[in-house]
């Protein structure tokens, strides 16, 4: 029996309401991460932070978001999806609290390590939970739902900040949090676990009724009984990410998630400011105020991003998305050659972070949310994002390092960025060399490429 006109719409209505609650832990990586760019101006003359100490208070979220995933491969599979992102929620409270009330740079930085746990556990199990429970017409657009959340995040973040600029109080842009993390734990309360996940324990009848609800009886038993199909086929070990088809696949995630770390865009959303500020915009608030624009137009380029990935290739959008980011990063470095006005920098700011936003950034997730088997899929993101975080880590502690070394040996920073253009580069040659093309296949049927491949 097919659906109705109004049962369709019901099941748009379900689907969206649960990827939005989804999506609140992605709303949260992009707040709390960006929360620190504003509160950073003001952190740097209270503590007084050389460079090092300003990269770690930028990057011991990031240090956390590490053992997040860490954490999140063994309760992500045996306490399910929805359950997972109730523990990250629990993590982003009390480094919320923590770090309103911290007295030094040192308690500051311990409670942005447990707020990055969060994180970590937030941004493995949301997409996961999104990709398993989207239709597969339908999984490109709501991943991306968790990317939107995400700059929704990084925008309130930062106007946040201005506002809060002006007494400089930073204590309670890190409070502010407090706001969404209610909301989301709220709103897991009233969503359904992930019906894959549910199959894989062997509550069919769980799953079966959550499927019902998104497709309709008919399509939700043809689902199901391919679910439980590939469910056979699959050990679900450690060993099986290492054969041979699923190696691969394990290697393009990892790659391509370290590329979307350090390909540079990431430290131009974290320092905006503070780069304007170094470009000659000396007041904290109109710094913050400057870099404004730029999270709003990422803000417009994402909903534009929408439309993108229905109609275009994952693959072909993925390498224009790049392709234009090594354009900004190279435009970014003449103008800090040749000493333009300070607002000039907001031109290749703006090309950059729009290219990132309208392909790169969203697609990263797509296409690691929906390459693994139903099995594994938990246990490869642990991996991926270990990566993903130890390479952003990594990249927000040494950025400012390299930037004040470019600074000092040539007296502008101009080389950093033909670092990042050419880190670009070699991400798109990459995604056209590795990256396969997953649009409109079932997570099953993407599961079936990689040992396909292997009898080519």
């Amino acid at each position: 029996m097919k659906q109705t006109e109004q049962d369709q719409k019901r099941s748009l209505f379900y689907i969206y309401g649960i990827t939005l609650v989804a999506s609140v832990g992605g709303f949260l990586f992009g707040y709390d991460l960006v929360i620190i760019s504003g509160a950073l101006l003001f952190i740097e003359d209270a503590f007084k932070l050389s460079a090092t100490m300003k990269g770690f208070a930028v990057s011991s979220a990031v240090l956390g978001a590490i053992t997040g995933p860490l954490i999140g491969l063994w309760f992500a599979d045996k306490i399910g999806r929805r359950k997972t992102m109730m523990l990250a929620a629990l993590f982003f409270m009390i480094s919320t609290i923590g770090c309103a009330v911290a007295s030094s740079i040192e308690i500051l930085c311990f409670w942005r390590f447990w707020g990055g746990i969060g994180i970590g556990l937030a941004m493995m199990s949301s997409p996961i939970y999104i990709a398993e429970l989207s239709p597969a017409h339908m999984r490109g657009r709501l991943v991306n739902v968790n990317q939107l959340s995400n700059v929704i995040g990084i925008n309130l973040a930062v106007i946040v900040s201005y506002f809060l600029s002006f007494s400089g109080d930073w204590r309670l842009m890190f409070a502010s949090q407090a706001v969404p993390v209610i909301f989301l734990i709220i709103g897991l309360l009233l969503i359904p676990e992930s019906p894959r996940w549910l199959a894989e324990k062997g509550r069919i009848a769980e799953a079966l009724k959550i499927l019902t609800k998104i497709n309709g009886k008919e399509k939700a038993e043809i689902e199901l009984k391919e679910i439980e199909d590939k469910l056979h086929e699959e050990s679900g070990k450690f060993s099986e990410l290492f054969l041979p088809g699923m190696k691969t696949a394990l290697f393009i995630a990892i790659v391509l998630m370290i590329f979307s770390q350090i390909n540079g865009v990431n430290m131009i959303l974290l320092y905006a400011p503070t780069i304007l500020k170094e470009a000659g915009i000396s007041i904290g608030s109109n710094a913050i105020l400057s870099s404004i624009p730029i999270y709003l137009f990422i803000f417009i380029c994402t909903f534009i991003a929408f439309p993108l990935i229905n109609k275009f290739s994952r693959r072909g959008l993925l390498i224009c998305s790049v392709s234009g980011m090594a354009l900004g990063h190279l435009i970014m470095a003449m103008v800090l050659y040749w000493n333009l006005p300070p607002l000039a920098t907001l031109i290749p700011m703006l090309i950059g972070t729009g290219a990132f936003t309208l392909g790169f950034a969203p697609l990263s997730w797509v296409i690691v949310s929906e390459i693994f088997p139903n099995r594994i899929r938990s246990k490869a993101l642990a991996i991926v994002c270990f990566f993903l975080y130890a390479s952003s880590f990594l990249i927000a502690q040494v950025f400012p390092m390299l930037t004040q070394w470019f600074h000092h040996q040539y007296n502008n920073t101009a080389g950093m960025y033909l670092l990042f253009a050419g880190v670009c580069t070699a991400c798109a040659i990459f995604s056209w060399k590795m990256v396969p093309e997953t649009k409109g296949l079932s997570l099953e049927k993407i599961g079936d490429f990689w040992k396909q491949s292997l009898k080519k």
